[in-house]
């Protein structure tokens, strides 16, 4: 490994030297050794023992150093067959991706949110705050980093387009899964300035800001101006063309694969915003309609583009979370099922929903694609004597307006409203029929303690610190024997290995399930149990995990 100045950089734990030497023998004490008896036996063993110990914790430590490396700068491009499309590299990639991948819609939803506060700011005319600006570098310092890294994966399989598709059918699989990791990364770049960059651009003080640059928080002189030149380029979006039509040919059927990271990837690319445009637009009529040569992008124009097919107005003003919809959900606005579920819920129930029309469910395995806990109504909390636990009033006002959900998304872990999380097709709601006043307020307790902490895109449920939607669950029902597989090594719980708690001798009762916008009446349970996908099962039971088969 190296470190940010480039010199070599050495783990804590291992020698400064880099090599484990053995002392010089010593002659006497050889001597003494032998006629000192078995007492000082035993201690030179003892020694040695700790000798060995220190030298596999050294190799250990060591490997994990080598193992840690950018697999991103590894070979690609030169080598035999064997070496460049290797698969094992390939499986390193996805993961260290799909984290890369979602910080960057993390980043984007957060921009936009900010970006929502800055307005109403300059609509009061308040100036703003120190810490603002600092928000404001700190934002840019993190899109200038997670800029480099999603361009090194942009580029970093991008001479595998010059080369025949290989006649061994694993390399070929590779070859298009590098491909189209590459394609996404690219048009994240350029959903990134449609979404976020440009609505910041379009504003002179914004504009002006972040231009300037921060030398505390490494944001270069010019660095907005930098990338909105990259994203005007003809030459680059010819570049992201030509991966296109390679996609095209040639690795479409990733989005219909049985490995959810590989329909992951599949999904990026053919959701993009920017797919349309880059594609079917030809560049240079693009570059003179639409971006009047500069790069500059408005808001009207983004409204304007929805006769491209995408849904840009819903997708940069209404969801806040940085994906793409196609569509509203089946539930959605439909107030017979929204006092439905009001009245059959109970504090501490678990809420599962599938969202196909959202780019998250290509991600998560399994059918249902979202977790999350009803903390209860104002009434409820007060009925359980939680009311007036600190813990619950620092959340009164949330509470009182109606936001009883708690939930871990990109942003974060957040209360919403149950009407906001209506927008799906399919809903589960779990409950626990066994648990005393006491034990539900322990799970009441314990979900509100993960409001504000970021999201989790390790998906380690051992994780305290950071949440995923499942995680949520999982630490909220912390007594609960939960069926979790490992990825990476790490202990992964899904939504749907939450449902299998639901079914069979599961803990948990359905006590609501809707399917595809329909009510599910009768034989809830085993519907519940026909949509766990097998392979879910399967995984959790055996421990094994699809990236390490």
């Amino acid at each position: 490994m190296k470190a940010k100045d480039g010199s070599p950089q050495t783990h804590p734990f291992s020698v400064d030297t880099g090599v484990m030497t053995s002392p010089p023998i010593d002659v006497k004490a050889s001597a003494t050794l032998n006629e000192a008896g078995p007492r000082s036996l035993l201690r030179s063993l003892h020694d040695g023992l700790w000798f060995l110990l220190l030298v596999a914790l050294v190799f250990v430590f060591s490997t994990y150093s080598r193992a840690d490396e950018d697999p991103f700068a590894g070979p690609v491009c030169d080598g035999p067959p064997e070496l460049r499309y290797s698969a094992d590299a390939m499986r390193r990639k996805i993961a260290l991706y799909q984290v890369l991948s979602e910080e960057a819609l993390s980043l984007r939803s957060e921009s936009i949110t900010y970006l929502a506060h800055l307005k109403e700011k300059q609509t009061s005319k308040e100036p703003l705050l120190g810490s603002e600006i600092r928000l404001l570098s700190v934002g840019a310092s993190e899109l200038v980093k997670k800029r480099q890294k999603l361009w090194q994966v942009a580029t970093a399989h991008e001479c595998w387009l010059d080369e025949p598709v290989p006649d061994d059918p694993q390399q070929a699989h590779v070859q298009a899964v590098g491909i189209t990791m590459s394609l996404a990364a690219a048009l994240t770049l350029y959903d990134n300035y449609l979404t976020a960059v440009a609505l910041y651009r379009e504003d002179p003080f914004l504009r002006h800001h972040i231009n300037e640059g921060d030398t505390g928080f490494q944001v270069p002189e010019g660095e907005l101006r930098r990338i909105a030149a990259s994203y005007a380029s003809v030459t680059n979006r010819a570049r992201v063309r030509r991966g296109l039509i390679w996609y095209e040919r040639h690795a479409g059927d990733l989005a219909r694969s049985q490995i959810d990271e590989e329909r992951y990837l599949a999904e990026l690319v053919e959701q993009s915003p920017s797919y349309a445009m880059v594609r079917r637009i030809r560049p240079l009529t693009y570059a003179n309609q639409v971006i009047d040569l500069i790069g500059t992008i408005s808001i009207d124009t983004l409204h304007s583009l929805q006769s491209e097919g995408v849904n840009f107005s819903s997708m940069v003003f209404g969801n806040m979370v940085g994906l793409v919809e196609s569509r509203r959900g089946k539930l959605d606005a439909r107030q017979d099922v929204l006092d439905g579920v009001a009245d059959k819920l109970q504090a501490g129930d678990v809420l599962l929903e599938k969202t196909p029309f959202r780019l998250t469910d290509s991600f998560i395995p399994g059918h249902w694609g979202h977790a999350a806990v009803w903390v209860g109504t104002e009434a409820e909390l007060r009925e359980l004597e939680l009311w007036d636990h600190p813990v619950v009033v620092a959340h009164h006002e949330q509470i009182r307006r109606g936001r009883g959900v708690v939930e871990a998304l990109r942003s974060g872990v957040e209360m919403n409203s149950l009407e906001h999380f209506m927008n799906v097709d399919d809903l589960a709601v779990l409950h626990h029929p066994n648990l005393d006043p006491q034990a539900r307020r322990r799970v009441i307790l314990q979900t509100l303690r993960q409001v504000g902490k970021a999201y989790d895109f390790n998906f380690d449920a051992q994780s305290a610190n950071r949440i995923v939607c499942s995680e949520l669950v999982y630490h909220a029902y912390g007594d609960v024997h939960w069926p979790t597989e490992r990825k990476l090594g790490r202990v992964v719980v899904s939504p749907d290995n939450i449902a299998q708690e639901a079914v069979g001798d599961g803990v948990f009762d359905v006590a609501l399930l809707y399917h595809d916008g329909v009510e599910i009446d009768d034989g809830a349970q085993q519907q519940l149990a026909k949509l766990i996908e097998p392979r879910v099962v399967t995984l959790a039971h055996s421990g094994l995990s699809e990236l390490n088969p």
